[in-house]
Order: structure tokens, then sequence, then C-alpha cells
């Protein structure tokens, strides 16, 4: 029996367009099923970004399958640099897409996974930051997910864009942001608004905590000095699922101590605390 985590590669298609992407799984092989968590990056991210590997590596060490992918249009290539380079495919990406990819990954797991290794009956997403919100999203909608974690969670997909910016953006097609890490100019088509507007029941983070989660587990993790997304954020998640537990880290920043690339082989201390108050959660609810 290793007494080292593996680490299983995947590619991945989806029924909604024609991009492959990838997700990996990290797990210590004992013959026993364990739980399977999947865990979804947020925006600018991608699957091996900063501690992303420690990280998988710890929860593999603790029992747990991890499972990360690649979001199809978060700008990287199939057998490219693994950073951020496809800047077409970052501007087409649409919050749509994103839950679509999350199906697809949970729809083939069962063939991608060893069958004497996981318990698919006990399946957690755990989110970081946009990917928080896209977990709320995709648990609200599939039965499957049995708990839910969110790390820095965005509680709402519409970061509040002003009007002049609507205007002005549906008239050029596009709006940049800056990769303040690489300098990069990512374009952002006007169709992530569209999007949003023809599937606003299905992205509206609050009607689906309210209304669809059916009382399954969820965690609420956030930094107390979240720079990003404010850690009311946090609190408005909790006062919309009374059931949800709560997890305040103090001193806690958005990253919870990651950068990218991040050269040091233990995991910052912010995210330990996070992936502990996580373990701890899910050995209770699954």
């Amino acid at each position: 029996m290793p007494d080292q985590p593996v680490q299983l590669h995947f590619q991945l298609s989806s029924p909604r367009h024609s991009r492959p992407f990838t997700a990996d799984a990290c797990l210590l092989p004992d013959g026993q099923p364990k739980p399977v968590v999947v865990f979804v990056h947020g925006f600018k991210g991608f699957k091996d970004w900063g501690h992303f590997n420690l990280l998988a590596d710890w929860f593999a060490r603790q029992g747990i399958v991890f499972v990360k992918l690649n979001l199809s249009h978060n700008g990287l290539v199939v057998g490219g640099t693994g950073d951020l380079e496809d800047l077409e495919a970052f501007g087409q990406n649409n919050f749509s897409l994103e839950l679509d990819d999350i199906g697809a990954l949970l729809d083939q797991l069962p063939a991608l996974l060893p069958a004497a290794e996981v318990d698919l009956g006990r399946l957690a997403l755990v989110g970081h930051s946009r990917g928080g919100g896209l977990v709320l999203l995709k648990a609200a909608e599939d039965a499957r997910v049995h708990a839910v974690v969110t790390w820095a969670a965005i509680n709402d997909v519409n970061p509040g864009w002003p009007e002049t910016l609507l205007e002005q953006w549906q008239q050029q097609g596009v709006f940049h942001v800056e990769n303040a890490r690489t300098g990069q100019q990512l374009p952002l088509y006007f169709q992530i608004v569209e999007d949003y507007h023809q599937n606003r029941l299905r992205l509206d983070i609050r009607h689906n905590v309210r209304r669809k989660l059916g009382g399954r587990p969820l965690l609420v993790v956030h930094g107390d000095e979240d720079e990003t997304v404010p850690v009311r954020r946090a609190h408005e998640l909790k006062e919309w699922y009374p059931a949800a537990e709560l997890a305040l880290l103090p001193g806690v920043t958005h990253n919870f101590g990651g950068v990218h690339p991040w050269n040091v082989a233990e995991l910052p201390e912010a995210a330990r605390q996070a992936a502990e108050a996580t373990l701890d959660f899910l050995r209770r609810v699954l």
C-alpha cells in the first residue's frame, strides 16, 4: 500500500461546447471507499494555482479523494504553459458555462475514479471566491452533492456593474480587466452580461441558497480581513441559510496566505486553518 498520495489526471469534455478541459484527483489508495471533494477555483484562477496541489495532498492524507478541475474557459490550454494564455477563451467564459463544466465533471466521475477507492454517495463541493458562488449554485441544482463548503465566496454573480460601464461595454462588446499578477489585459465579452440576464434565476445565489439547498450541510469559511470579498458576504449567506456553519478566520485575507507561484513545501498557515475547519466539518456531515 503506497504511503504517498497518488495523482490521477483526466481530460474532460462537455456537451455544451467543444473545448477540452482537465481535472486531477489526489488520493491515498487503501482499498476503502472514501468521501470525494470537488474543488472549484475562482476568477483568474486554475487548478494548479499557488498551493492548491499541496492542498490536494493534505486532504488525500486525511482520507479524502480530492478532485480539482480547470473550468473550460479559464484561459488555460490543455498541454499549454499551465497559466492563462488563451485570452479569447477567457473572454467567452460565463457563469452558466462554469456550472455546466462542474456538472460534466460530476457526470464523468464514476468512470474516472477507481471504484474501490471512492464513495460518491459522500460527495462535497468546495469552492474559492467565485468558485464558492458556483458550488452553491451547483449544489442547489444537483442532488448528487451532499455537502458544500465555501472559502471567501461571492454571494452575487453580478458584482454591481454600473450602468455607465454596461452601456460602454455593450457598445464596444468587450471590457478588459487587468491580471495584477501577470500584467495581462483580460477581455470580458458582453456575452457574460447577456448570459446573466438570460439565466437570472439559475444564477441567483440568494434565491437558490434559501430555497433549493434543501437542508444540506453548508460551511462558510471566510477571513475577517478579506480585501476582495468583504466578510459581510459570509454573514449574509448565514442569514439566508441559518443552518449554515460559519467559520471566520481572524487576520486572514482573500487567498488564505497563498500566492502564485507557491515555492514552499508547506501550506500557508491560513490555508491550513481553512483546510482543518473544512475537514472537521466534512467528517461530521459525510
